[in-house]
């Protein structure tokens, strides 16, 4: 992958932590952004709050195995990212039947990490959605590229920042929660431990975007949340004030 082109959004579920970690190593977060799962329940419920551009999911999990995430992945959430399955089955049989699941691709263990990242960005390339631009008043965000405009100067975002710009220009011109925003990032287990981590992520989107842009955009509702802000003199209405 060239250094011009955007990251690539993937997730892996994988329940041996080694493997997971040498995936992790090998790829690197300068071209991809990256989910773990250890099981298929966590890998639904991701998928259900993010969206991915390629899911590499193992067979062998504990509890629901891949073939059945595979199945649900299709038929309850109705999603079409693709997917790659990775397991040690290799019979004919058994790549039939995750074929017939909905896999897009079966890879057999051990395989070679460059021979997993071809196969990543060819179903990428192959399958890859147009995904719409956002739009907050001035403020232009594509989610393709994590590219955030305003009146004709343009920064690009990663990793989890990247997800809550997102977020708050969906949101837009509602707040967040503390609750939501830490829900959608980290499941809803998350137990309350993720907000001083929430408000480091915020810290470093704003720093980001004044970098980028002249302006940090997103804005405390003290006790409630968070939302964007439209910089006054823009042609967009201000979210509203803490009541």
């Amino acid at each position: 992958m060239t250094s011009n082109q955007p990251p690539l959004r993937l997730l892996i579920v994988e329940d041996q932590v080694d493997l997971a970690e040498n995936l992790f190593e090998f790829l690197g977060e300068d071209r991809y952004i990256l989910d773990f799962a250890a099981d298929g329940l966590t890998a639904l419920h991701l998928l259900a709050t993010q969206s991915y551009d390629v899911i590499v999911l193992d067979l062998m999990l504990p509890g629901v195995n891949g073939y059945d995430i595979c199945q649900r992945i299709r038929n309850d959430l109705q999603c079409q990212t693709p997917v790659i399955l990775m397991t040690a089955l290799s019979g004919l049989p058994d790549k039939e039947k995750g074929f017939d699941c909905g896999a897009d691709d079966y890879l057999v263990k051990p395989f070679e990490l460059r021979e997993l990242q071809l196969r990543v960005e060819a179903l990428h390339r192959r399958y890859a959605p147009q995904r719409p631009i956002l739009s907050a008043g001035d403020i232009r965000f594509d989610p393709g590229t994590l590219e955030v405009e305003l009146n004709g100067s343009k920064t690009a975002l990663s990793g989890t920042p990247a997800r809550l710009f997102e977020l708050l220009v969906r949101a837009y011109p509602s707040f967040l929660s503390h609750e939501a925003l830490s829900d959608a990032l980290w499941g809803a287990r998350h137990g309350g431990m993720e907000g001083n981590s929430l408000r480091t992520h915020i810290y470093t989107l704003r720093k980001s975007l004044q970098a980028g842009l002249g302006s940090g955009l997103v804005k405390t509702v003290h006790g409630r949340g968070y939302s964007l802000e439209v910089p006054a003199g823009t042609s967009a209405i201000k979210a509203p004030e803490t009541p």
